[in-house]
């Protein structure tokens, strides 16, 4: 067997030079690195950078930092920087994740060129790999459990015991290796493992798993493999085979990094990539563990990733922070060397410091109170200056005004206090580029409801005489005000620290989303969505994809000033003198119990979906019907385990015996399996028959997916030849693209369209 051990030819790409291009500057202790690196001849000056995200999830305001910092070392040193994706587990990786972590990378204002690459597409090397180290003695297949390997792995005081084992002979492991390969063994039986030290000091170097079973269908690579590298494994490998020469990792991989070499070196590479460590991006109130996003999303406690209040790219973009408001904020913050918090408020600032120079002033009122103010003259529109003078010359735009306006219904009162200057009986303001008015009078309904005001416009010498002193508000005008809905939005999580004194969902802010239905300028009627705007005297805000011509949906991105940062909702009460609470430790999985395993059995379902069917009769029934209706008994309860699990069983607008019958069709291949998956996400519209239907029928009017496919390849002439030459890395990417054309196409037969008509 012929295995490679050096990374593939690339040519060398030089520091720029030159009077145009000054040499890079020292800004932080990694820039440094690479200035010495360059100047001792490493790597003979070439500098590649790689961004490698796991695509489990959505990108959050943690990658940002990483983005800008690989991306921005290899422009700053006339370098390269990789897009990979290192997908080396099946069960939670998915090409939506994909797309969202390349849209992310676009919208940060990056391009990575063709340099997308997927460790996925190494499989075969690392696995060559593997046997190499096997035969060298380097690695042996371990049939330990997980429970005792984890016993095995011994403390940071002592050493680790060897795995029964660990002294087999190379042919015997290289054999049961294949084994494994070839799908011998079922899921957890073994593992092949490193052979290295288990008394090693770094608990990262005690024998750690190369590969483990995993029988799951990859977004990828299909059905291929049923071994899968751990990422360990995988990433230094990754990071040799394309050159990249500085590895750039947060400081909780400064431990993998002793094992990283390892494996780089033990496969033939004489010099791995430089890794560096670097201190990751932390706010108070957020959360950016994937983990806990996840449940975020999954339990319904958000809109989505995308939801504004996420710390997610996605949710960050669709709220309308600005890109250059991220980058800006990841380069005030800087490259340390330890972690530390940063605060939201300076997030905060970065957004509205961008917003202040870009947003152009609209008026947007509220909480609407009818207005009549006589003395304004007939209908006529004003014009109005997009931006402030200090900030330059702007576009201006017509604002229309009469006689009957509204006013914020916070701007009146019966009752002043002293200091007031906005409207009350006999009270004098400013109109926003109108004048000035006084109120006159107050219209109530029959239970004394205010309800409207009448006023009259100062005549010239009336508001000379006013002075300067009074206050200045905003307004719509009645006749041609834009009905718009407003969605306020305050920190997802009111306390500092989320998750650290009790459970995360009981930090959850429980005002952090208002909707509020206001009034908007005529301007404003259909905004482009995303388009950021500054509401005087309310907020900045930015146009949601949500919006209709006519009625747009406006997310409120940040307050003009600094708000008041919400308190921590009160612990429970606790006993006296005792301890305050700390979240608790992980507990040791326990064994299951008798009627979980029976049910497991029963149904052919994981344990965890198990345990839901027994601890909740009322979804086992709900299955029990959907089998009698034809569903496979596993598919029945996976359903309602899984896709069904957030959703309360009285309201589905669905009877457990119609999706019995979808799955029984699914089994049958009379179903696309993403055809029903898109009906059960759009199931709100109508039954699941009927939506299923619906989908159907759309699919059949629809062009046949060859013909999408050819479409598709014709849109996309550059990546089609690079596919038809072999690059089969882009079989990903137009598979990607061609879920979001036919959603409830087949995976399987789309893959084999495609290779087809790619000649692959």
């Amino acid at each position: 067997m012929s295995i490679p051990t050096t990374p593939p030819a690339a040519p060398p790409v030089a520091p720029p030079s030159g009077p145009s291009a000054p040499a890079p500057v020292a800004s932080d202790f990694i820039r440094q690195k690479v200035i010495e690196d360059n100047r001792a001849g490493k790597y003979a000056g070439r500098v590649m950078t790689r961004f490698p995200p796991e695509p489990n999830g959505y990108p959050h305001i943690g990658h940002a930092k990483s983005i800008c910092l690989n991306f921005g070392l290899a422009a700053d040193f006339g370098g390269v920087c990789n897009l990979r994706f290192d997908d080396t587990n099946p069960l939670t990786e998915d090409m939506e994740y994909v797309e969202a972590i390349k849209d992310a990378v676009r919208w940060l204002g990056f391009d990575w060129g063709d340099r997308e690459y997927y460790a996925s597409d190494y499989y075969e090397q690392l696995y060559a790999w593997a046997e190499k180290l096997v035969l060298q003695g380097d690695a042996y297949v371990c049939f330990l459990s997980e429970e005792q390997f984890k016993d095995c792995r011994g403390t940071v005081q002592g050493p680790g015991k060897p795995s029964p084992t660990r002294d087999t002979s190379p042919e015997q492991n290289l054999a049961l290796l294949r084994r494994m390969k070839a799908g011998e063994f079922d899921e957890g039986a073994c593992v092949l493992r490193a052979k290295i030290d288990m008394a090693s000091p770094n608990m990262k170097m005690r024998d750690p798993p190369m590969y483990r079973i995993k029988k799951a269908h990859h977004y990828r690579r299909g059905d291929a493999w049923c071994i899968y590298p751990m990422y360990d494994y995988a990433h230094g490998l990754s990071d040799a085979i394309e050159g990249v020469t500085h590895s750039l990792c947060t400081l909780e991989f400064e431990n993998n990094r002793e094992l990283y070499d390892w494996y780089v070196q033990k496969v033939g590479f004489a010099q791995p990539p430089e890794q560096t460590e670097f201190a990751r991006l932390d706010l108070t109130h957020v959360i950016v563990s994937k983990r806990y996003l996840r449940r975020l999303v999954e339990e319904r406690r958000v809109d989505g990733w995308d939801d504004p209040r996420m710390p997610t790219l996605a949710g960050l973009r669709r709220r309308g922070v600005p890109a250059a408001a991220i980058r800006a904020f990841v380069e005030r913050v800087g490259v340390a060397r330890a972690n530390s918090v940063v605060e939201y408020a300076l997030l905060e600032h970065a957004i509205r410091e961008e917003l202040h120079k870009s947003a152009p002033r609209r008026l947007v009122v509220e909480q609407p109170l009818p207005v009549v103010v006589e003395g304004l003259g007939p209908a006529r529109s004003l014009v109005a200056a997009d931006l402030p003078a200090e900030l330059g010359p702007s576009e201006g735009r017509e604002v229309p005004l009469s006689e009957a306006i509204f006013i914020e219904r916070s701007d009146y009162t019966d009752a002043p206090v002293p200091g007031w200057k906005r409207l009350s009986p006999g009270g004098v303001v400013r109109l926003r580029h109108a004048g000035l008015i006084r109120c006159v009078g107050e219209d109530r309904g029959p239970d004394g409801a205010l309800i409207g005001l009448r006023c009259a416009k100062l005549s010239e010498g009336e508001a000379t005489a006013a002075g300067k002193g009074v206050g200045t508000i905003h307004w719509v005008d009645q006749a041609t005000a834009v009905p718009c809905t407003l969605r306020i939005y305050e920190l997802l999580f009111a306390a500092e620290r989320p998750g650290t004194e009790r459970d995360l969902l009981e930090d959850l802010h429980p005002d952090s989303k208002k909707v509020v239905q206001g009034v908007a300028e005529a301007s404003l009627a259909a905004p482009a969505v995303g388009a950021g705007f500054q509401f005087e005297r309310l907020g900045f805000f930015a146009a949601d994809p949500d919006s209709r011509p006519g009625h747009p949906v406006f997310n409120r991105v940040v307050a003009l000033k600094d708000g008041f940062v919400p308190k921590a909702a009160e612990p429970k009460a606790a006993p006296a003198k005792a301890e305050p609470k700390r979240p608790a430790a992980p507990a040791k999985a326990e064994a299951a119990p008798p009627e979980v395993l029976a049910a497991a059995a029963a149904w052919g379902v994981s344990e965890t979906v198990a345990r839901a069917l027994v601890g909740e009769p009322a979804r086992a029934a709900w299955a029990e019907a959907a089998v009698a209706a034809g569903a496979p008994r596993a598919d029945a309860a996976n359903l309602v385990c899984n896709e069904l699990a957030r959703i309360p069983l009285d309201s589905l607008a669905f009877e457990p015996a119609e999706a019995g019958a979808a799955l029984a069709a699914v089994a049958a291949g009379a179903l696309p399996r993403g055809l029903l998956r898109q009906a059960l996400a759009e199931v709100e519209r109508g039954g699941l028959g009927a939506r299923i239907e619906a989908l159907r029928a759309a699919a059949a009017a629809a062009p046949a997916l060859d013909a999408q496919i050819d479409a598709l390849l014709g849109d996309h002439p550059a990546e089609a030849a690079r596919l038809r030459a072999g690059d089969q890395k882009l079989l990903g990417f137009f598979l990607g693209q061609l879920k979001r054309r036919a959603p409830s196409a087949d995976p399987a037969e789309a893959r084999r369209l495609l290779q087809a008509a790619a000649g692959a």
